[in-house]
């Protein structure tokens, strides 16, 4: 059944997530702060534009975001013009954006309080997994709002799943990030040693990634790794912006993380290098000096 949903944000995440919530017949309406942004949205899909995020949000059955931080989800939620000032009762608010899971509890608490629902919905899955609506969607939350949403999240995702209450997506993130941190590392040092050592590391590649050693990064980045090219993905900036928030949350939990701690201080490396933009797998970029 096709339901009224706002979108706000329209990066390179969030563009074509809500393009394809639109595709499913879905009633969309849109809010970017880039305004040139959202006339290109309805330039390739169907819907329509708001000028703020309460506008966007009035009325709608399902609210998602997908911004870049917790200022910005403050600004875009609980702000003078944000989505607070007018979602309805009942509506399901699903937030995409990869935030800490302190403001994920607070915006659950606010909207129990209010009558609607809430769940922290980060992502994973990079820029071609939104093109392609393949993303991995890592949920916190109440079982009935996830019952309720799930079709709606469904138009963007290949695998999703409710991991526990409110802030459970976002700490599932982290430990996401924090997994990826150390195997790009690792897979950087590989790939360098075996170039250094006058291996022919396509060939390498091609044995090691149907054994053990497999990995999407593996599988996805290796040739580009091997071509010093790195504009394909995520990028360093919000690699770090993410690493920050895992270890902040360590500090809170009392876990240790001194893996992630160095790839995110090399990472502070690549954007010395001038990588702010450049993917995450320019770890190498620092071992070939």
């Amino acid at each position: 059944m096709a339901c009224k949903v706002a979108f706000i944000g329209l990066g390179v995440m969030g563009f074509p997530m809500a393009g394809y919530i639109s595709k499913a017949g879905h009633n969309v309406s849109v809010f970017n702060r880039t305004t040139s942004k959202a006339d290109a949205w309805l330039n390739k899909y169907k819907g329509s534009k708001a000028e703020t995020p309460d506008k966007a949000a009035e009325g709608a059955d399902y609210v998602f975001t997908c911004v870049g931080n917790d200022n910005d989800l403050r600004e875009v939620t609980f702000g003078e013009k944000g989505i607070f000032k007018t979602i309805k009762k009942d509506a399901i608010y699903v937030d995409n954006t990869t935030a800490s899971a302190t403001i994920a509890r607070e915006i659950y608490d606010y909207s129990k309080k209010k009558g609607f629902g809430f769940l922290d919905a980060p992502v994973s899955g990079g820029q071609a997994g939104a093109e392609n609506g393949a993303l991995t969607v890592m949920i916190g939350g109440d079982q009935k709002d996830y019952d309720k949403a799930k079709d709606v999240i469904d138009c963007y995702s290949k695998k999703m799943k409710l991991l526990g209450k409110a802030g459970s997506g976002q700490l599932a993130k982290m430990v996401n990030q924090i997994c990826i941190a150390g195997l790009v590392q690792a897979l950087s040092e590989g790939i360098n040693f075996g170039l250094k050592a006058g291996l022919k590391m396509e060939d390498v590649i091609e044995v090691i990634s149907k054994g053990a050693a497999q990995s999407w990064q593996m599988e996805n980045r290796y040739k580009t790794m091997i071509d010093d090219k790195f504009e394909f993905g995520f990028a360093v900036d919000w690699m770090r912006k993410d690493l920050k928030i895992a270890l902040e949350e360590a500090k809170k939990n009392n876990s240790l993380l001194p893996i992630t701690e160095i790839v995110d201080q090399y990472y502070g490396e690549v954007q010395k290098l001038g990588g702010n933009r450049w993917d995450t797998s320019s770890l190498i970029r620092r071992l070939r000096k």
